[in-house]
């Protein structure tokens, strides 16, 4: 993929830094991809695979109270983060690093099974998209992964109100969503610009619809989605993550999957595999 940056847009990304730390961040996360690289098509499975399940299966005894939410579809929306090229098709930025969680637990198309069956249900669909700037790019301090996303051009737009080759880029939706997310009846909320909803109107549009219920899905595991689970349930909502319709990193650092499975399990009002959450969506019609 092509990044379009102007040489004066005063960024100071160019095509040729995009390059580079594409290839560094490709090459860093080489060791942690190869053993599931000759499995990756780009386009998911209906679920995640048996060794998925088997790698990241909840415990025998748990040790903690087994929390669940019951789906009311006054009260309920579906929320997905970042459902876009960059983290979910072969051709983005991240996939060097997020591919082999995003293949091995079918998040592509476990995505598209839950807009299926929310929009089947008449329950409103939420996205909370990131988008960044050229204004973004002149932040004077950022952490691991804000420097590793802007480096590498992630998400990357020529302005808020500019959309001059969104179509097909980084930024855009995965084209199999288009056509529930661009139904003229899903909210589309400002864009979060670190990980979590602090800085959108998610929170806003949400009250405002009188949700208070949220089944929670989209990328990535421990980033994006993790930090939207935290700052919703602070904010007094209740909270299901479908663990298989999320992924995240596989980096020498660590699997940033598992580690947002953990915390799912400690914090969340419900941890659904894709399967149950359709499910139970289809039953409260």
């Amino acid at each position: 993929m092509t990044q379009k940056h102007d040489h004066d847009c005063g960024c100071g990304i160019t095509p040729e830094h995009v390059d580079h730390a594409r290839r560094r961040v490709l090459a860093g996360a080489a060791g942690a991809v190869a053993a599931g690289a000759a499995a990756m098509t780009g386009q998911g499975a209906a679920a995640a695979t048996d060794e998925a399940r088997a790698a990241y299966a909840d415990p025998e005894t748990p040790g903690l109270p087994q929390i669940d939410m019951e789906i009311d579809l006054k009260r309920t929306a579906l929320v997905v983060t970042d459902p876009q090229v960059d983290f979910l098709s072969e051709d983005g930025v991240t996939w060097g690093v997020v591919g082999e969680s995003v293949t091995e637990q079918g998040t592509v198309d476990n995505i598209e099974r839950l807009f299926i069956a929310a929009k089947a249900a008449g329950m409103p669909v939420f996205i909370s998209p990131h988008y960044y700037y050229p204004h973004d790019h002149k932040w004077q301090f950022e952490g691991t992964l804000e420097a590793t996303m802007h480096g590498i051009g992630m998400f990357d737009r020529p302005g808020p109100l500019d959309l001059t080759g969104f179509d097909g880029s980084g930024a855009d939706w995965m084209p199999q969503y288009k056509p529930y997310i661009e139904d003229g009846e899903t909210v589309i909320c400002s864009p979060h610009k670190v990980y979590s909803p602090a800085q959108n109107d998610l929170n806003l549009q949400l009250r405002k619809r009188g949700i208070d219920k949220v089944i929670l899905a989209g990328m990535s595991a421990n980033l994006c989605t993790q930090a939207h689970l935290y700052e919703l349930l602070e904010l007094g909502f209740e909270v299901a993550v479908v663990r298989d319709a999320t992924a995240g990193a596989k980096v020498p650092e660590g699997d940033g999957y598992l580690a947002a499975i953990i915390n799912f399990r400690m914090v969340a009002n419900g941890v659904w595999w894709t399967d149950d959450a359709v499910t139970r969506i289809g039953r409260a019609v």
